[in-house]
């Protein structure tokens, strides 16, 4: 039994989902399901910022959009994380 006052979590899977991801000169752009886009600068993501062109173009999906992975860079970002950014 729960009783008033108590603070519980409940999980709820992510509802929007990374579906593209591009770079330019100091930024890298993520397109999300629902039509958003996300700007973040590289700056934030020194190992993105110090790869070359091919390495920032050799990403995949993770959990089908979820969160992108670059395995020539072994970097992951998540789309949650983003979107608290």
């Amino acid at each position: 039994m729960i009783k008033g006052g108590m603070n519980t979590s409940v999980i709820r899977p992510l509802s929007v989902l990374a579906t593209e991801v591009r770079f330019d000169v100091d930024k890298m752009y993520v397109q999300l399901s629902d039509g958003r886009e996300i700007t973040v600068p590289l700056e934030w993501f020194p190992g993105l910022r110090k790869a070359t062109d091919k390495q920032r173009k050799s990403w995949r999906l993770i959990g089908k959009g979820v969160g992108v992975h670059w395995a020539d860079r072994d970097e992951d970002i998540s789309v949650e994380g983003l979107l608290r950014y």
